[in-house]
């Protein structure tokens, strides 16, 4: 039976379970006002029925229920927390326990947070004066019941006691405190799980935003934004656009999650992209153009909230009377509070080359644009025709702005945000805000294309991220046309992916070549930049698949490339590539082999191919170096013998100093199975582990399952067999997850492989185990379907297997024991892990020391991988 004092929560619960319901059928746009008016309603009758109310005698000691916060605002979601303030005038009687119980306690029991402060007037000024977050709270604050000139009162000593005596300096603690947020959070447009509230492009910098014009400008609702002129009725627009659609998507993770989450975790972004009506089309899976349109509209709040908190900066900076800055070039431009803008809207017509000259002129000054001026370059894009796009001038003015490095903020950034480098450039349209669901690249695909070029820029500049100095000699050392060359591939190498058919480098070199002829090039530069476009990926991908100590591999990307020029750009633009996608891509591993390569393949150039007398040569300086080091005839006449043992792949490959290493690991192994020695590897957070062992079938096999049952990831290996039976493997390996306890764990792999060895250790079992163990925290995310490819042509002595999978606990293992099984040697392996994918490279032979190229062997390798990848671990059980 519904008594009076229980009729209000019922009726909440009952109206929010259908709002709840209404908005999953895509019913109610305005879910979060709506909402916060059926807790408003909830408030005002259960303040009306109220038994306790009358008796903490309202004439005496005034009181008043107070929204804050998102309630305050008006912006309540699902499982949002309902923040209140219960306020006193003078002190807090005895019986307001008696209001929290009788109003709060039914919400919880309904499944609603509230979170709650009693308080005076004067405990809350003394609060504000001293905590950020309480402050921003009573700036949201909100009246709902009770005695309205007590919230009148708060408002006006806030202002009183706080903000009118120095509102800079209550402004400069906002905008810090989100500073701090974002460090904290990160930057959501570009996390691949962004903080839908917290993080930078969040609903928190529209809450700054708030915030700050209420401070300054006494804003008292958001559309005031639009009225005092923070913001154009344009913008105002898109900003309303932007929150409909955050708090929409904040409104469904709260569902799916069935709890107040801002996380947009990958669990449910491709849940969420099939709740929001998102289907395939284009060549982007549902979930891509979800991301897509979420980060662009994350993206404008988070452009919004910077011009603002920016101008507040200029806008202190002219009162303390702070030096003005070097005026622009030309006329038709001024500077005005630190900011570039254009002296007359009409000039624009008549002169359109100002609209590219004013981003000139911010990287020349490394001043960004005013709010007023972007909205004018937007609203005059139209001018950018046929004739702009093909004019020298422009293209003249275009080219220093990507010469120009400003390491505080991206122009091209700020050229695309106003469309303007989309109406400069078409084919950017294409990749705007378009996501790449593999989590691996980190940003859209155009504004990877802008940080690409931000990066080569920094080279050889304190901010240079490859904290090496080859690629600031390079780029140093290229000629003006050769950088603008350059810089032109770095804008458009994935330009191609904007198209849903074909290979995406091809396209983009279809692209480059007309966007290119556009500008009026000459075909020289044309060519070169097709090339850059066509080959960014070859130099990662043979860095990380191909053996790059084997000449040939060498000699095959010299004849590919076709001079040291091209390299040397090639060479720059993989790397800011691999910089600019993430942390997954480049790392102190990828640094070193790309550097390698290079350094190879320069020596291809520089000396030419290694003829049958050279390689003699070498090998005989190698022996005479290590024989110089003996101690004694006896010595001597041992390591003779030995090297008699040694193949010339492995004396041509290593150098003298670790040959003469792996013969004191040799001279260790007396009658055991193996010895290894574990090193840090020089320059690298890896680790180089030099196994000496007496050679078994299955032997790789057995050592990598080892590695991974010990949580130790294998990046590369070199495997060698001695004449004498004695096996030489080099891996280059992740260090286990725990610095601390590292020597223990290693102790305990070495004692792992001694059972494997031995026949004690079933690694199939214990890998097993493992996975059951792992399955627990949840389904493994896959990505693209598997596929092997056996390659016969890029090596003259070995077959070349290519592994794509995605990447599951043992999945190294389950490999290379099924290339055991059909019979084959694994001479070298790469392995490339991109989160999702791996790609597992080997250099194999078979038994009898010969390449795998009959029909039959090759179809025979393809099946028994396949078989593996496809026997997908079980995702109740973790079984294989």
């Amino acid at each position: 039976m519904t008594t009076r004092s229980d009729k209000p929560v019922r009726t909440l619960a009952l109206r929010r379970k259908a709002l709840i319901e209404d908005f999953l059928k895509g019913d109610v746009p305005d879910f979060v006002a709506r909402y916060t008016r059926f807790l408003d309603d909830y408030f005002h009758e259960s303040y009306e029925n109220s038994v306790i109310g009358p008796k903490l005698d309202i004439r005496k000691n005034p009181y008043a229920i107070i929204a804050l916060g998102g309630y305050g605002r008006e912006e309540q979601c699902i499982h949002s927390d309902v923040d209140l303030l219960v306020l006193f005038e003078r002190e807090i009687p005895d019986a307001a326990m008696g209001l929290i119980r009788e109003v709060i306690y039914p919400l919880w029991d309904i499944g609603v947070e509230v979170g709650h402060a009693t308080r005076t007037l004067e405990e809350c000024i003394v609060s504000a004066v001293e905590d950020i977050e309480t402050l921003t709270a009573l700036l949201d604050a909100r009246f709902i019941c009770g005695m309205s000139r007590l919230y009148s009162r708060l408002l006006d000593l806030l202002r009183e006691k706080i903000v009118r005596d120095d509102p800079d300096a209550v402004i400069e603690r906002v905008v810090l405190r989100n500073r701090e947020r974002h460090e904290s959070f990160g930057d959501s447009t570009y996390l691949l799980e962004p903080n839908l509230k917290e993080g930078q492009g969040g609903l928190r910098d529209y809450h700054t935003m708030l915030w700050v014009a209420r401070i300054r400008n006494q804003l008292t609702q958001p559309r005031d934004l639009e009225y005092h002129g923070c913001l154009s009725h344009e913008e105002y627009r898109n900003l309303s656009r932007a929150l409909a659609f955050i708090w929409r998507v904040r409104n469904y993770l709260h569902y799916l999650s069935r709890r107040k989450c801002d996380q947009l975790y990958f669990s449910y972004q491709e849940k969420m992209a099939q709740a929001l009506g998102y289907e395939y089309r284009d060549g982007q899976q549902p979930v891509e153009r979800f991301l897509g349109d979420l980060h662009q509209h994350m993206g404008f709040l988070k452009q919004q909230q910077q011009m603002v908190v920016y101008e507040l900066e200029m806008e202190r900076s002219h009162r303390r009377g702070r030096k003005s800055p070097e005026k622009p070039h030309g006329d038709g431009l001024v500077v005005v509070d630190g900011m570039l803008n254009f002296a007359s809207s009409k000039a624009i017509p008549r002169q359109p080359e100002i609209l590219m000259g004013i981003f000139e002129e911010s990287a020349r000054l490394k001043l960004p644009l005013s709010i007023e001026a972007r909205r004018l370059v937007r609203e005059f894009r139209h001018c950018v025709d046929a004739a702009f796009r093909t004019s020298g001038a422009v293209r003249r003015s275009f080219e220093q702005i990507l010469l120009t490095p400003v390491p505080k903020f991206n122009v091209l950034e700020a050229m695309s945000e106003t469309e303007f480098l989309e109406a400069y450039i078409p084919q950017f349209n294409e990749i705007v805000h378009r996501i790449q669901y593999d989590e691996y690249h980190l940003y859209p695909v155009h504004r990877h294309l802008l940080r690409t070029v931000q990066t080569i820029k920094k080279f050889g500049t304190p901010d240079d991220p490859t904290t090496k100095p080859l690629c600031g000699q390079l780029y140093a050392d290229q000629s003006h046309a050769e950088r603008i060359t350059l810089i032109w591939a770095g804008l458009l190498h994935d330009i191609g992916k904007g198209k849903s058919i074909g290979n995406h480098s091809e396209m983009g070199e279809v692209l480059a070549r007309e966007i290119l002829a556009e500008k009026g090039y000459p075909p020289e530069t044309i060519e070169t930049v097709a090339f850059l476009v066509r080959e960014h990926l070859f130099l990662a991908k043979i860095a990380t698949r191909r053996d790059i100590q084997d000449e040939e591999t060498a000699l095959h990307c010299a004849r590919r490339i076709g001079n040291p020029g091209r390299l040397k750009m090639l060479h720059l633009l993989t790397v800011a590539d691999s910089v600019a996608t993430g942390p997954k891509a480049w790392n102190g591993w990828t640094a070193a082999l790309l550097e390698e390569l290079y350094l190879n393949v320069c020596s291809t150039f520089r000396d030419g191919e290694l003829t049958s007398a050279g390689a003699v040569q070498l090998m005989e300086e190698k022996k005479a170096f290590i024989l110089g080091l003996a101690d004694g005839p006896e010595t001597l006449e041992a390591w003779e013998s030995l090297f008699r043992m040694m193949s010339p792949r492995y004396l041509i490959n290593t150098a003298r100093e670790n040959i003469a290493d792996h013969i004191a690991l040799y001279n260790r192994l007396g009658k055991a199975n193996f010895v290894w020695k574990v090193e840090k590897s020089p320059g690298r957070a890896t680790r180089t582990v030099t196994i000496c062992a007496r050679d078994c079938p299955g032997l790789f096999s057995r050592i990598s399952g080892v590695f991974t049952l010990n949580g130790m990831d294998i990046l590369a290996a070199q495997v060698y067999t001695w004449r004498n039976n004695i096996a030489l493997d080099v891996f280059e390996v992740n260090p286990p997850p725990d610095s601390i306890y590292e020597s223990e764990k290693w102790a305990h792999a070495e004692a792992d492989l001694e059972s494997a060895l031995l026949g004690s250790l079933d690694l199939g079992a214990a890998l097993k185990e493992k996975m059951e163990i792992y399955a627990e925290a949840g389904p493994l995310r896959q990505g693209r379907p598997p596929r092997v490819k056996v390659d016969n042509e890029i090596s003259s002595f070995f077959t070349v297997v290519e592994v794509f999978s995605y990447d599951f606990l043992g999945l190294l293992y389950k490999i290379t024991d099924a290339l055991f099984k059909c019979r084959l040697d694994v001479w070298v392996a790469k392995i490339a892990t991109k989160v999702d994918q791996v790609v597992d490279v080997f250099y194999v032979r078979d038994f009898d020391g010969q390449k795998a190229d009959s029909p039959e062997q090759v179809a025979a390798i393809r099946t028994a991988l396949m078989a593996v990848l496809t026997e997908r671990p079980d995702e109740e059980n973790g079984n294989f």
